[in-house]
C-alpha cells in the first residue's frame, strides 16, 4: 500500500467531492502547481487508490424510484454454485452492487428498479432463473439518509 501524505489525502478528498475537477483546479485546491499535482494523481491511480471517474446519476430522475436490498442465501457453497451465481449476477443491470457477506446470508444486493411491478419482474425473470439460490429476502429503502459519501482517508 502506498503511504499517503497530507497532499495525497487532499487530492483524494477533492476528487471524491468532484471527479470532474480540471488538473489546474485540483492543483489550486490542494496548493500545488499543475505538473506535480498530475504526477501525484497518476501515482494514486497506479497504486489503485483511484479506480475511475464516474458521474452520479439521479436515480429517480431516470425513473428508478425503488431501491431494494436483497439478501441471498445459496443452496450450497460449491465452487460451481458460487461461480455460476457471481457470473450471472454480475451481468444483471438492475443490480448496482453485490457484496459477499459473512453471517446468515451469502450475498447482499442493491437493486434499483422503476417500481414494485418492475421488482416482481426482476425476481421472476432475473433472480429466479439463477440456479443455486436457496432463499431471497428483500427490504425496500424508504429514503436514503446518507448516500455515496466520500470515503474517509486514514
Amino acid at each position: 500500500m502506498k503511504a499517503l501524505d497530507s497532499l495525497d489525502r487532499k487530492i483524494l478528498m477533492a476528487l471524491q467531492r468532484d471527479g470532474r475537477l480540471t488538473n489546474q483546479a485540483l492543483a489550486d485546491a490542494v496548493g500545488l502547481s499543475p505538473s506535480p499535482c498530475l504526477k501525484r494523481v497518476r501515482s494514486l491511480e497506479k497504486a489503485g487508490l483511484i479506480h475511475g471517474y464516474h458521474a452520479e446519476i439521479g436515480r429517480k430522475a431516470c425513473g428508478l424510484a425503488v431501491t431494494a436490498f436483497v439478501r441471498i442465501r445459496l443452496t450450497d457453497h460449491s465452487s460451481e454454485t458460487v461461480t455460476t451465481f457471481e457470473k450471472r449476477i454480475a451481468s444483471v443491470a438492475e443490480v448496482v452492487e453485490c457484496h459477499l457477506m459473512s453471517g446468515g446470508q451469502d450475498y447482499l444486493l442493491e437493486v434499483v428498479v422503476s417500481g414494485h411491478d418492475d421488482y416482481a419482474r426482476f425476481l421472476r425473470e432475473r433472480l429466479h432463473t439463477i440456479p443455486g439460490i436457496g432463499a431471497i429476502e428483500t427490504n425496500f429503502s424508504i429514503n436514503a439518509i446518507k448516500h455515496r459519501s466520500p470515503c474517509p482517508i486514514p
